[in-house]
């Protein structure tokens, strides 16, 4: 559901730049933060392309790097960039699919429109655009759009701000995982009573925000109903917070995601149920809704608990009965 690859077109562009986000050559250069040297492999598309295969992946779906923070620049510098980011991802051979990605400084959803009949699956948006109720209304032009066309957003972690001294992985373990922590409960707030119809998934799991339900029912937050058609992305955990995610939650609505190239895809470890679930039933489910599910009928779904099953092409399921959907968390 979600890894990154910069297209030809995209990293001309950033190497036009003069100023950050740029490239230099193979250094990304950021505002505030240390040059980043990018490996030009990474963003090769020959081995990409091998890579998804070697996945065993039939969809693989790019977005823009949100913690450029793109989305957020003047207008005419952000359309450059994504201009180039869109007409490069859409260019990608199979397996290969593409969130598409919009200018926040200037909204306008006739430009998303474009890009969905363009062909992008949906909508990717920094977490930092959608944390609280002021998010929410200046973005809600973009989700109205979504929603009408019945097509998903995905959440991804933003632009974060440096912080001296810090090791290299700092933004990825503090500030990514609270952003994504905020816009989960934001969007539980503020998001979903104005958009009731709108598919939505968490990158990062969220960070890790569905477990601390306990605590928001001991602060007076209550426990929220599990929501059918909020999801969570696994990339850059493992078997344990997927475990944990799954035992909250229940297996329904957590899909598969790796963040190439910055990390492998995770293992889950818990059985053929639950992975078809989450490489192939839930992914259907929040790209196309129950209704095509359904239409699909017993081939995708996950069957969890049901000793026997098989899944497509006759390979038998493992039994994960003690992984069943959950109505609060």
């Amino acid at each position: 559901m979600h890894q990154h690859l910069w297209p030809a077109p995209f990293v001309e562009a950033l190497r036009r730049r003069n100023r950050p986000p740029r490239l230099a050559g193979w250094t990304l250069q950021l505002e505030g933060e240390p040059d980043y040297a990018v490996r030009p492999q990474d963003h090769g598309v020959a081995r990409r392309v091998s890579m998804a295969g070697d996945d065993g992946l039939d969809l693989a779906l790019v977005s823009l790097s949100s913690p450029l923070g793109i989305e957020w620049l003047p207008e005419s510098e952000a359309l450059e960039l994504l201009s180039a980011y869109h007409e490069g991802s859409l260019a990608l051979p199979r397996p290969f699919g593409v969130w598409a990605a919009t200018c926040l400084s200037e909204i306008d959803p006739r430009a998303l429109e474009c890009v969905l009949q363009r062909g992008c699956v949906g909508l990717q948006l920094p977490a930092t655009a959608l944390l609280d109720a002021a998010g929410y209304e200046r973005c809600r032009p973009l989700l109205d759009v979504l929603e009408r066309r019945g097509r998903p957003l995905l959440i991804h972690p933003g632009a974060a701000p440096a912080l001296e001294g810090a090791p290299s992985w700092w933004a990825a373990l503090v500030p990514y995982v609270q952003q994504m922590h905020q816009a989960w409960f934001a969007f539980r707030e503020h998001g979903r009573p104005r958009h009731p119809r709108l598919r939505v998934c968490f990158a990062i799991l969220g960070g890790l925000a569905p477990l601390h339900g306990e605590r928001s029912a001991a602060r007076g937050g209550g426990r929220g109903a599990v929501d059918g058609d909020v999801f969570v992305e696994t990339s850059s955990y493992g078997a344990r917070a997927i475990d944990a995610t799954i035992r909250v939650l229940g297996v329904d609505v957590v899909v598969h995601g790796s963040d190439r190239p910055y990390t492998p895809p995770p293992e889950a470890g818990l059985g053929d149920a639950v992975t078809h679930a989450l490489l192939t039933a839930n992914p259907v489910r929040l790209l196309h809704g129950k209704e095509v599910l359904d239409e699909m009928g017993d081939a995708a779904r996950p069957h969890v608990g049901q000793a026997g099953a098989t899944l497509p092409g006759g390979q038998p399921r493992r039994a994960s009965g003690a992984l069943a959907p959950r109505s609060r968390y």
